[in-house]
């Protein structure tokens, strides 16, 4: 699961988790593939029981995670016990109010239909529940930010050294300038210090990208153009800490810095119904491209994204016509806006 889904107590998974979601329905089924294996006698009889038993199961199923996402809010304040008990009650009474319905079928085993499916349904939601408790108990919440904190520790010396290099270029010749830079400078050591444990908001994460580049324009100069496209940047979305400051220290140091001329860095940030779209797009320099930071950067941030949202984010990179495409894609989580 995602560090969103673990906090420090155990809570019940969010069943709208696109990753939740689908390790359910395959639980569910692999339980259903045993029990037509055990019905069948033998193989040339599976298939036909696998038929018999999906239809008897994928409606429920459907429903009951829909139910069950519907809900996630109000189950989220629960405690685990009192939640899983009712998870386990709401799974067996949509699988007995759907059983009427297939019924006429006919077969043995379904002549108690209501009661059958009902014990059928809870033993479902409670193998489910189980297996989901494991896996969140072997992603601990202690591991899964151990991971998350060293993969934000990567990021920092790199990022720190450039400040500081750009703030010892201006030292004499601008001494305000410089003032100004160390005070932004000791801002964005404010928030590396923090624990990077929690999700922060779109505007704090843009903030300090803005914070970032305005050090890098003392080193780069004229060198450096950034073009913001975020009209319809919903800053109020929670995001993975340092999920943007990472890709505008690549797009610099491997599309700005290799430039002979002004090379321009182009971020834009939207909001289509449910999901946010990111996407940072600079230069490409494949003769130049001088480091593997670059890929060390872009898994750093995959597996946060991850660890985060399971598997509701995409990122997505693409080099053509000279120029190098971050898109990420994370579902619309709204926090409180900065």
């Amino acid at each position: 699961m995602s560090i969103r889904q673990n906090p420090e107590t155990t809570r019940l998974p969010d069943f709208c988790n696109m990753g939740v979601m689908l390790r359910a329905m395959l639980s569910v089924n692999l339980l259903a593939f045993f029990a037509a294996a055990a019905r069948s006698g033998g193989v040339a009889r599976l298939p036909g029981e696998l038929l018999d038993l999906a239809a008897l199961v994928e409606p429920p199923l459907i429903a009951g995670l829909i139910l069950l996402c519907g809900l996630r809010r109000w189950l989220a304040r629960l405690d685990y016990r009192y939640g899983a008990a009712l998870v386990v009650a709401l799974a067996s009474a949509v699988a007995m109010l759907f059983a009427p319905l297939f019924d006429p079928l006919g077969h043995a085993a379904f002549r108690s239909a209501h009661l059958v499916a009902g014990a059928w349904g809870a033993a479902a939601a409670l193998a489910v529940l189980s297996y989901l408790d494991l896996r969140s108990r072997a992603f601990s919440p202690a591991l899964a930010e151990a991971r998350l904190l060293a993969l934000t520790a990567r990021i920092r010396p790199h990022f720190l050294f450039n400040c500081l290099n750009g703030v010892l270029g201006v030292i004499r010749s601008d001494p305000r300038r410089a003032e100004r830079a160390l005070e932004e400078l000791s801002d964005l050591f404010r928030v590396l210090m923090a624990e990077n444990r929690a999700l922060v908001t779109l505007g704090e994460e843009i903030a300090l990208c803005r914070q970032y580049l305005e050090l890098e324009h003392l080193r780069l100069g004229e060198r450096l153009s950034v073009r913001w496209d975020a009209a319809d940047c919903p800053v109020d979305a929670l995001v993975p800490p340092l999920m943007l400051q990472p890709l505008v220290e690549n797009a610099v140091y491997h599309g700005v810095e290799p430039s002979a001329g002004p090379a321009e860095i182009v971020l834009g940030v939207r909001r289509e119904g449910d999901v946010v779209h990111v996407e940072i797009s600079n230069p490409f320099h494949a003769e130049r491209d001088h480091h593997n930071g670059n890929r060390m950067a872009l898994e750093n941030i995959r597996e946060r994204l991850m660890l985060f949202y399971d598997l509701e984010a995409r990122m997505e990179t693409q080099a053509r016509d000279g120029i190098y495409r971050v898109r990420i894609q994370v579902p619309y989580r709204k926090g409180k806006a900065p």
